[in-house]
């Protein structure tokens, strides 16, 4: 039986109270949160649970095997380190840290204390990401071109981070994860419209090796709710649809070919190719509901997470990037002026 601590009970604890009180192997055996009326919540369903506002009567006790964090992401630094010094193995909220150097720090402490570090990059455990990535992985698209997505929606605004450490991170630790790579040229633009300076939109450009382009779009104040990847290769196409239970990815036999004979340059045409639409079966589970389920199994078993320390460094570093290119003034170069040629 895996006791575990949890520090935080605001947005994310419920849910990982939920499965960890349910997991086979697991119980939560103490919350910790500074918001009292939110402790006193558990307390009609949970006389025998220990509700505390000290994150160090969670630390202390030698009971507890495991701590989950989940805090505001400016917190994670300190809880997770002071975790991991009293012997506890962690499963932290994303992002592990706000600066690649703590994180990298902290990776080397579970490293050095053979204790699992785990970040909640909950997208690695979803059904229909996992899926696209096995098709890329026998490069069932042909020859990679581009991928793009779409994280957007009206709220929830946050205060803590911007909308790129807040949302860009799933879409960035997707694209590493699907990539297998960190981004070797970063670009973006942001803007601030509801409380400055915290961006609430941002348009963001990565190059990837082999020359894979990637473009992500992330909003707090846009009129739909939309979670899409499209992924475009020579020969095939997918689209993965979070918000489609029934039918999360559409495979889409498409593509430009040459046309195969000609006798002359003058004659050269790309033509489109329209294949089938197949639509994959999919067992669909509760994403949070996998990762917490790995999380135990990995406590279990001392095993590396598949979101563990050093993967999680590599998202805080990216992310890092795209914010120093949001502060680097950008100088555009004006338009030359037309040449103007007199009539006759």
């Amino acid at each position: 039986m895996i006791r575990i601590g949890l520090i935080g009970y605001g947005e994310w604890g419920p849910n990982h109270f939920r499965h960890f009180s349910t997991l086979p192997g697991s119980r939560v055996v103490c919350v910790c949160d500074l918001n009292a009326t939110r402790l006193e919540s558990l307390r009609p369903t949970h006389p025998d649970l220990e509700l505390v506002s000290d994150a160090d009567a969670v630390l202390g006790r030698k009971d507890i095997d495991a701590v989950v964090i989940a805090t505001p992401a400016t917190t994670h630094f300190q809880l997770v380190k002071a975790a991991l010094e009293s012997g506890k193995d962690v499963l932290c909220e994303k992002p592990l840290t706000l600066k690649s150097s703590e994180s990298d720090l902290l990776h080397e402490m579970a490293q050095r204390t053979k204790r699992i570090l785990m970040v909640g990059h909950v997208f690695l455990f979803n059904a229909g990401i996992r899926r696209l990535k096995e098709y890329l992985d026998r490069h069932a698209l042909g020859t990679l071109h581009y991928i793009y997505s779409s994280r957007l929606n009206l709220g929830p605004v946050r205060q803590d981070v911007d909308v790129i450490w807040d949302l860009a991170s799933h879409d960035v630790s997707i694209m590493n994860y699907l990539l297998q790579a960190e981004p070797e040229e970063v670009s973006a633009n942001s803007g601030f419209f509801l409380q400055r300076p915290i961006s609430d939109v941002a348009f963001i450009s990565l190059r990837y090796p082999k020359n894979v382009l990637v473009n992500l779009h992330v909003s707090w104040i846009d009129p739909v709710k939309l979670r899409q990847i499209t992924v475009v290769g020579s020969s095939k196409m997918i689209v993965w649809n979070d918000l489609s239970p029934i039918e999360p990815i559409r495979i889409y036999d498409k593509g430009i070919v040459h046309e195969p004979r000609y006798s002359n340059f003058g004659e050269f045409h790309y033509l489109t190719r329209e294949g089938d639409i197949q639509i994959p079966r999919i067992d669909l589970v509760e994403p949070l509901r996998a990762q917490d389920t790995a999380f135990l199994e990995c406590v279990k078993q001392q095993k590396q997470p598949l979101s563990d320390g050093a993967f999680s460094v590599r998202v805080v570093r990216t992310l890092e990037r795209i914010s120093e290119a949001l502060s680097t003034p950008h100088t555009f170069a004006p338009a030359p002026p037309a040449r103007l040629q007199s009539a006759g």
